[in-house]
């Protein structure tokens, strides 16, 4: 940049000294000069503002499986990360949100097929970091009761992780009375829930309960934080999982980020998303935040979780698919969509993982333009590892049959199937 600005001024260097020498040659000259002056000077500026904004940020979905401008910074010597001095941009509050009236987003997150297996991530914009919505009390109540009956089970903070976990509910107790004054209020030591009357102190010491199970309080998402140790794998370390439905923190805690997908038996971790992964835990910057979306299909309605996988504290080798009633009846299919969101912290460097779950029967869902024939597309599409991963010989006779139908029936009322993309837009 700095040669190509350099070769720009000694141009306009250059026509100023012609102008000079052919000054004695009379007004219309100079005139003539003046205004080629004045454009190599506009011709500079332009360069200089095209220049500057080269090195921004692209605004577009990071590439995590090569090294590209979305991440300034060069991959870094394993478990040395530097504070820096970023703040979040703050966050305006929530247009016309209410706690009482705002309806959960309708994230539909599958295509037409076929499938690909993708870590799908999206730049996200500050201002969607948490989502709130009328369904707030019933995710708080849920995990209240979790946290009675299950505690550190369910939400637990290593001590290495600890400044990590404090951090993340000092950027809490900043952007959720930001951007939902409506509930929360800010308080010289942390924040006030004002439909709850919790008060949360997150400056005492001890802290009246875990980082981590306070977090979960605060907001619908279940929370991870990863971090780097020396070996340069990512662990995690500090989370609190109170609503998964499939899967449980004092399962994966204190593995690195590899081993969590490889005991899941993730399809395509290996072939198609380690690498990637791996790449953007390293890369990824405290400004970079980005999110994903992901989908099941569940047969029960029990969000914390499905019991139609088998006892939550059942014996190894009990719990799975394979523990299901096949084909219930299409009242007893649930949706169940995840939004997840990734940034690092700035302070202690960790990368925090928000999930946060949306829950509606199919039968609801149904009823939306397009959605039947769609999902029916996605689930046929499917391949064996993605199938048997997410339970599709337990219901697919019966889901498929029914989205068959209610597909038949929109068009049958005039629903124009190739305009499709003109009215739902991924991940909606």
């Amino acid at each position: 940049m700095r040669e190509h600005m350099q070769q720009c001024q000694e141009w306009v260097a250059h026509l100023g000294s012609q102008l000079k020498s052919v000054a004695i040659v009379g007004p219309k000259t100079i005139l003539y000069g003046i205004a080629l002056l004045a454009l190599a000077s506009w011709l500079l500026l332009r360069a200089s503002q095209y220049f500057k904004k080269s090195t921004d940020y692209p605004p577009r979905t990071p590439d995590v499986e090569r090294r590209g401008s979305y991440f300034k910074v060069p991959p870094r010597a394993p478990g040395l990360w530097e504070p820096t001095d970023f703040k979040r941009p703050t966050a305006p509050p929530a247009p016309n949100w209410s706690v009482h009236t705002s309806t959960p987003k309708p994230y539909r997150p599958f295509r037409h097929g076929p499938y690909h297996i993708t870590m799908g991530l999206r730049n996200m914009n500050w201002d969607e970091w948490i989502e709130l919505d009328s369904h707030y009390m019933k995710f708080h109540t849920d995990k209240a009761n979790r946290i009675t009956e299950r505690g550190p089970k369910c939400s637990h903070t290593e001590p290495a992780a600890f400044d990590g976990a404090v951090e993340l509910l000092e950027e809490f107790c900043s952007y959720l009375p930001e951007r939902y004054p409506s509930l929360y209020k800010q308080t010289a030591v942390g924040m006030d829930n004002l439909l709850t009357g919790e008060v949360f102190n997150i400056v005492e010491r001890p802290l009246i309960e875990d980082p981590m199970q306070m977090a979960g309080r605060m907001v619908q998402d279940d929370l991870a934080i990863m971090f780097e140790k020396e070996d340069g794998q990512y662990y995690l370390l500090a989370g609190s999982i109170l609503l998964a439905g499939f899967w449980k923190l004092e399962d994966k805690l204190g593995m690195p980020l590899s081993e969590i997908h490889t005991s899941g038996d993730v399809p395509g971790f290996r072939e198609k998303l380690e690498k990637g992964m791996m790449n953007f835990f390293r890369r990824v910057q405290p400004n970079g935040p980005v999110q994903r979306n992901n989908y099941f299909i569940q047969v029960d309605d029990e969000l914390a979780w499905s019991s139609s996988i088998g006892d939550e504290d059942g014996a190894e080798g009990t719990v799975g698919w394979f523990t299901a009633e096949k084909n219930k009846a299409i009242e007893h299919h649930y949706f169940r969509s995840e939004r997840q969101t990734l940034r690092r912290l700035p302070r202690s460097g960790g990368v925090v993982f928000t999930i946060r779950t949306y829950f509606h029967p199919i039968t609801e869902i149904c009823e939306e333009p397009y959605v039947p024939g769609r999902l029916a597309s996605a689930v046929r599409s499917w391949g064996d590892d993605v199938s048997k991963y997410k339970g599709k010989d337990r219901y697919q006779e019966v889901l498929l049959e029914y989205l068959d139908q209610k597909h038949k029936e929109q068009v049958e009322v005039g629903l124009q199937v190739e305009k499709e993309d003109e009215v739902r837009a991924y991940p909606f």
